[in-house]
C-alpha cells in the first residue's frame, strides 16, 4: 500500500511567532496588517496545483478577522483545525487557561466552518514535561488527533525520548492519536526535518530521506509550514543572532522547494493520512500514558 504523507499549515502572521514576542507587544498586533491571507491563498493555489491537501490549524485570532479564509480552505476540501486563540505557550496558559483557550477557539472555528475541530497543534509544541495535564484537557475538548510533540532536542520545546512515528497517548479521559513531525532518525538521533526553518535551511535530500525512512515503516511523515515562511516580502524586525536567522533564512526557498516535495510524493490531511492505513494498523499502534510520557 503506497503511503500518503501528511501536509499541515500553522495559520499564523509573521508577527505571532515566538521569535517576534521580544519586539512585539501583543496588544499592538491589531496595528498590523494582516499579510497571511494571501500568503495562504499561494498555498491553496500551489496545493491545487499539486493536487495535494492538506491540514490548516487557524489560530482563533486570525479566523475571527479573517473568516473568509476559513471558508476558502475548507471550501477546498482541507481539514480545519486548531492552534489555539493567540499563539501563547501552554505553560504560560495554565491549565485552566489552556481548557478556556481551546473551548474559545473551537467555537470560533465551528461558528465558520460548521463542525468542531479535532485535530489541534500547541503553539511552539509546546506540550511537553511541563503540561503532562494538556492530553486530558485535549481529550475534554473533543480532540481526537494532536500534532504537538516534537520528538526532538530544542532550546524552545521538545521531548527528545518520544516517538518519532504515530502513536497513542492515553490520558485519564481516554486516549488520542499522537502525529508527530517528520524526522530523520540517524546515528541514534532525531533529527528535525519535518518544515518550517528546517523546510527553508536543509538540502531536500534530507527532507526525502526522512520521508523515505518513513515509508519503509510503512507509516506517513508530516510536514509542516507557516503562511509567513512563503512572504519573503514580510515587514523586518532587528531581531538578531540566532532567532534572525531561523526566521528568515531562505524565505524566497520556501515555494520551490515544498513544490518539489509535492511533484514527489502526495500529501493530504493529516487525519486523512492515518485514516488510510486503516483501523487495524491503528489498533496495533503503541500506546503510552500522557504521566509517563511526559514525565
Amino acid at each position: 500500500m503506497t503511503v500518503s504523507h501528511a501536509l499541515s499549515v500553522d495559520v499564523e502572521d509573521w508577527f505571532q511567532v515566538l521569535n517576534m514576542a521580544g519586539n512585539i507587544d501583543r496588544a499592538a498586533w491589531d496595528g498590523f496588517e494582516l499579510r497571511c491571507g494571501d500568503s495562504t491563498r499561494r498555498l491553496l493555489d500551489l496545493f491545487a496545483k499539486r493536487n495535494s491537501k492538506a491540514t490548516f490549524f487557524f489560530l482563533g485570532w486570525i479566523a475571527e478577522r479573517l473568516p473568509e479564509l476559513v471558508r476558502e480552505v475548507q471550501a477546498a476540501g482541507h481539514e480545519i483545525g486548531s492552534h489555539g486563540y493567540d499563539h501563547r505557550v501552554l505553560p504560560d496558559l495554565g491549565r485552566e487557561g489552556f481548557r478556556a483557550d481551546l473551548e474559545r477557539t473551537a467555537g470560533i472555528l465551528e461558528s465558520l466552518a460548521g463542525v468542531r475541530p479535532r485535530a489541534f497543534r500547541a503553539c511552539t509544541w509546546s506540550i511537553g514535561r511541563k503540561t503532562p495535564w494538556a492530553i486530558d484537557e485535549l481529550l475534554h475538548a473533543g480532540i481526537t488527533l494532536d500534532s504537538s510533540i516534537q520528538p526532538v532536542r530544542h532550546p524552545d520545546y521538545g521531548v527528545p525520548s518520544a516517538p518519532t512515528v504515530p502513536y497513542l497517548v492515553r490520558g485519564e479521559a481516554g486516549e488520542l492519536l499522537e502525529f508527530p513531525p517528520l524526522t530523520w532518525d540517524i546515528l541514534g538521533r532525531h533529527l528535525p526535518v519535518g518544515g518550517g526553518g528546517y523546510l527553508r535551511l536543509l538540502p531536500l535530500a534530507m527532507l526525502r530521506a526522512g520521508l523515505r525512512q518513513k515509508e519503509r515503516l510503512a507509516v506517513p511523515g508530516c510536514l509542516y509550514l507557516h503562511p509567513w515562511e512563503v512572504d519573503p516580502d514580510q515587514p523586518r524586525q532587528a531581531l538578531g543572532g540566532l532567532r534572525g536567522f531561523r526566521h528568515y533564512v531562505n524565505l524566497k526557498r520556501t515555494l520551490p522547494k515544498l513544490d518539489a516535495l509535492l511533484r514527489d510524493y502526495k500529501f493530504v490531511g493529516l487525519s486523512e493520512a492515518l485514516a488510510q492505513r486503516g483501523a487495524s494498523w491503528r489498533a496495533k499502534l503503541p500506546a503510552y500514558r500522557a504521566s509517563e510520557l511526559l514525565a
